[in-house]
C-alpha cells in the first residue's frame, strides 16, 4: 500500500472513534502480547540473525521487557484514561474543572537497529494505550527483526489501525513528508535533527530518544570488583551497541590500576578469553560500524581486546587506558565494545569535564558516599542513570526514560508513554444557576477590590 494512502486510511479509522474506547485499547494490547508470545521463538531467531544475540539476551533485553511494559499498560490504562478532577479557583465559582486525556490521532514510531524489537513495540504499545492509530517504521539494518515485526502486527491488527512499513531511506523520507499527529523517533542525533525539521513543517510534536557519550565515574571508595562487574555488563551488553551504555569511564587515579585489573577479570569471566568462540557474544550490526569502531581504537593504549573478526563482524571487548580527552575515541559516541578509561584526582575535575560537553542520555556513578551521589545527581544534567550500577534504570515501567538537551526530548515507559501519546485537555464546566458580575464591564473600584481578593 502506498504510504500516503495508508496514513489516510489510519486517519479515517481514527475518526470512527473506535480507538478512543478504553476496552478496545486494552483488548488491542492483550492481542499484541498474545501474538508476541506466539512468535517468541521466531523473534529470538531474528535477533540472532541481525545481531547474533543469544536467546537469553534477546529475552532479557527485548522480548521480556516489551511484554512487561505491555502488561503494565494493560493493568493501568483504564485508570489513566479517566477524567481527572482538579480544584477550581474561587474566581471561577461555581464550576467543575477536570483534565481529559485525548489521543493525538495517527502516530509514527521510527525505531533503530540496536534493539530493533523492543524499541519498535514499547513506544507503539504506548501509542495504542493512549488511543492512537500507529505506523511503525523499523530499521532496514535489522531486516530479520523487521520481517517478524511486520508478521506480528499484520496478524494482530488491521493496517488501518496499526501497520509496519519496511524499507530504507526512501520509505523514511516518504513517511516524514506525511502529516502525522505525533512522531516518536529513536536513533542518532543527526537523523533526529532531520526528523524534527520535517515535523516542524506540520507543527507535529515529537519525542526524540537519541544518545551521546554517557560517562561512568568510579570513586576511590567504590566497591571496585562489583563496580567493574556491573560496568562490564552494561558496557558490553549487545556488544556495546546500547544508547545508554557507559561510553567512557573516569576512575580515581588512586585505584586506576586495581580497577582496570578487575575489568579484565570480569571480561574474562563473563565473555571469555576467546570472545569470538563465545556463542552468546553479539556482533556489530554491519561492516560500516565494524570498521568505524575498530578505527577508534587505532593509536590508543590497549589493555585488553583491540581486535576484531571481520568474517563474523565481532570486536573483542576492549579497554583503553591513559586516553587523552581530545582523542578520536572521545569525540563521538562509540556504540561498540570499547571502553576508554580516564583518571582524575578530584571529583570537581569530572564535573567540569561532563558539564562542558553535550548533555548525555545516561550517567553512572560508583561510590560509597551518599554525599558524592547527591552532589553528582544535583550538579550534572543527564537523561537518567544509576548509582552503583549501569543500564537498569530503563528496565522499569514505574519511571520515565528519556534524554535532555542533545540526548533527546520527551520521555516514555509506563504512565509516561500514555502521557506522551496523549494531549491533556483542560475543561471547565461552568454552572448556569449563578453568574458573578465581577469580570464584566463596567469596571469599578469595588470590583477591583473583590478581584484582588479572589486572585490572592
Amino acid at each position: 500500500m502506498e504510504i500516503d494512502k495508508l496514513v489516510q486510511r489510519q486517519r479515517d479509522f481514527y475518526r470512527t472513534g473506535r480507538t478512543k474506547d478504553t476496552a478496545f485499547r486494552i483488548a488491542s494490547l492483550q492481542k499484541l502480547a498474545d501474538t508476541i508470545e506466539k512468535y517468541e521463538a521466531e523473534i529470538g531467531e531474528a535477533l540472532k540473525a541481525d545481531l547474533h544475540k543469544s536467546v537469553f539476551e534477546g529475552f532479557m533485553t527485548e522480548v521480556g521487557l516489551t511484554l512487561s511494559e505491555i502488561r503494565f499498560l494493560i493493568k493501568h490504562t483504564a485508570v489513566w484514561n479517566r477524567p481527572k478532577k482538579v480544584r477550581t479557583p474561587l474566581a471561577q465559582f461555581h464550576a467543575k474543572s477536570y483534565i481529559v486525556q485525548e489521543p493525538y490521532g495517527v502516530a509514527l514510531v521510527m525505531s533503530p537497529w540496536n534493539y530493533p524489537f523492543m524499541l519498535s513495540l514499547e513506544p507503539a504499545a504506548g501509542a495504542i494505550a493512549a488511543g492512537n492509530c500507529c505506523i511503525i517504521k523499523p530499521s532496514a539494518y535489522a531486516p530479520a527483526t523487521s520481517a517478524i515485526l511486520k508478521k506480528i502486527i499484520e496478524e494482530a491488527f488491521p493496517a488501518e489501525y496499526v501497520a509496519v512499513v519496511e524499507g530504507g531511506r526512501q520509505e523514511n523520507t516518504q513517511l516524514l513528508e506525511q502529516e502525522f499527529d505525533y512522531i516518536f523517533f529513536t536513533g542518532s542525533v543527526s537523523v533526529g535533527r532531520l526528523v524534527m525539521e520535517k515535523a516542524a513543517a506540520h507543527l507535529t510534536p515529537v519525542t526524540l530518544e537519541l544518545g551521546g557519550k554517557s560517562p561512568c565515574i568510579v570513586e576511590r571508595d567504590a566497591k571496585l570488583s562489583l563496580a567493574a562487574k556491573r560496568l562490564v555488563f552494561g558496557k558490553f551488553l549487545n556488544s556495546g551497541q546500547t544508547c545508554v551504555a557507559p561510553d567512557y569511564c573516569f576512575v580515581h587515579e588512586a585505584v586506576k590500576d586495581e580497577f582496570i585489573g578487575y575489568l579484565e577479570k570480569w571480561i574474562d569471566k563473563m565473555i571469555g578469553k576467546q570472545p569470538f568462540s563465545n556463542p552468546d557474544y553479539p556482533k556489530m550490526i554491519n561492516e560500516k560500524h565494524y570498521d568505524r569502531v575498530l578505527g577508534l581504537i587505532k593509536g590508543e593504549n590497549v589493555v585488553t581486546g583491540g581486535c576484531g573478526k571481520r568474517e563474523t563482524l565481532q570486536i573483542a571487548p576492549t579497554v583503553l587506558k591513559d586516553v587523552a580527552p581530545d582523542a578520536p575515541v572521545m569525540q563521538e559516541e562509540i556504540f561498540g565494545p570499547v571502553l576508554p578509561v580516564l583518571t582524575y584526582r578530584d571529583i570537581s575535575e569530572v564535573e567540569r569535564f561532563v558539564a562542558d560537553r553535550p548533555k548525555s542520555l545516561a550517567l553512572y556513578l560508583f561510590t560509597g558516599s551518599r554525599e558524592t551521589a547527591d552532589r553528582i545527581t544535583e550538579n550534572l544534567s543527564f537523561g537518567g542513570g544509576c548509582i552503583n550500577d549501569t543500564i537498569i534504570h530503563l528496565a522499569t515501567s514505574q519511571m520515565g526514560f528519556g534524554g535532555v538537551g542533545a540526548s533527546g526530548m520527551g520521555s516514555y515507559h509506563g504512565k509516561k508513554s500514555f502521557e506522551t501519546f496523549s494531549h491533556a485537555k483542560s475543561i471547565v464546566n461552568k454552572s448556569t444557576w449563578m453568574d458573578l458580575p465581577i469580570r464584566y464591564m463596567p469596571y469599578t473600584k469595588g470590583k477591583e477590590k473583590l478581584l484582588r481578593k479572589f486572585l490572592k
